[in-house]
């Protein structure tokens, strides 16, 4: 059994306040005393608790983050440059995972409520948690929205402009000369689709003033994961070879990774049958069988940033909420290099 403060002050001869302060603010005990209760300490093996003294003051030390997809390595890298914030502040960022279901946030946002979180970094599933948000932030749990712009302004936002990264795409395919573009991605009511997917139909809309037409086919995928990207490849593939789109955006890498992976299944060539842009340039995209070309987005630094923009709240009671947009890049790589004469 964990000793008591009681029982270390008992055994160095002192009071519970003069522990109290060797814990807190040792400067305002005399040498004597402190190497007292330092030694009853080590000698009882006492661990202070602090999650109960952060409660009786109102406040923990916990950061939350709550990502959509904790199996998504997008999300790895955001929190890896959250945590290094948070860590360097003194406080500990715990990770949930929302899995893309709202049931499930809400759950998590209730808990974290209760657990009464220093604040938290959340993608959240949709707009219906907006109302919950909010409610945290009025409680003086400080809320910071990631990967997601702020809409009305009422917290802080740190996001991509996914708009222009699905332009990004689609200009590349339209000048490698691909007429025929597919667009995978869903649910396209996930605001990062819906903006990728914008962007995509901006970019032809642009090219059709100067060009004939291109043609777009939408393939609205259940979920932004492997098997979903295999599954709109099998899709794509059983169309007619003459009526087949030459290339497809993927609205994320690991879409991108599953589509990869199908068409080499069925014996079609990248890119010389379908070229693949995918989106967030994950490690995986260099790594796979052909390096894959992807939208890049500057994942640790939304982290980062995200993290100094919650720490800020939490120190300033004045803090003015601030919406940080990254613009992301282009990187091409052999997935949509123009076709090769035979």
């Amino acid at each position: 059994m964990t000793a008591s403060i009681k029982e270390v002050a008992r055994r160095a001869g002192v009071s519970l306040g003069t522990v109290s302060n060797v814990l807190n603010r040792p400067e305002k005990v005399t040498p004597e005393n402190r190497e007292r209760v330092l030694k009853a300490i080590a000698e009882l093996g006492y661990v202070r608790n602090d999650s109960a003294r952060q409660l009786r003051a109102g406040r923990s030390r916990t950061v939350a983050i709550v990502v959509l997809d904790g199996g998504n390595p997008f999300f790895t890298d955001v929190t890896r440059g959250a945590e290094e914030t948070v860590e360097a502040a003194g406080s500990m960022l715990i990770v949930c995972n929302s899995g893309e279901s709202p049931a499930r946030e809400e759950r998590l946002l209730e808990m974290l409520e209760q657990q009464r979180v220093q604040g938290l970094l959340i993608t959240p599933v949709g707009t219906s948690s907006t109302a919950r948000l909010e409610r945290l932030s009025r409680h003086g749990i400080p809320v910071v929205l990631v990967d997601r712009g702020a809409g009305r302004g009422a917290f802080c936002s740190v996001s991509v402009n996914d708009v222009l990264g699905g332009q990004l795409a689609a200009e590349h395919l339209l000048r490698t000369g691909h007429r025929h573009i597919a667009f995978a991605g869903g649910p396209l009511t996930l605001p990062q689709v819906s903006d990728r997917h914008q962007g995509t139909t901006a970019a032809l809309a642009e090219f059709a003033a100067e060009n004939p037409p291109a043609r777009l086919t939408v393939v609205d995928t259940a979920n932004l994961t492997v098997a979903a990207g295999r599954k709109a490849a099998a899709e794509l593939a059983a169309i007619a070879p003459g009526e087949r789109p030459t290339a497809v955006f993927c609205a994320n890498d690991l879409l991108a990774l599953g589509v990869l992976q199908e068409l080499i299944t069925r014996g079609l060539r990248v890119p010389e049958d379908m070229a693949i842009v995918g989106y967030d340039d994950i490690e995986f995209a260099a790594a796979a069988a052909v390096p894959l070309s992807s939208v890049r987005q500057p994942r640790e630094l939304l982290g980062r940033t995200a993290a100094q923009l919650l720490l800020e709240e939490v120190e300033d009671a004045g803090h003015q909420h601030r919406r940080t947009l990254f613009d992301p890049e282009l990187v091409v790589r052999r997935s949509s290099e123009p076709s090769r004469p035979a």
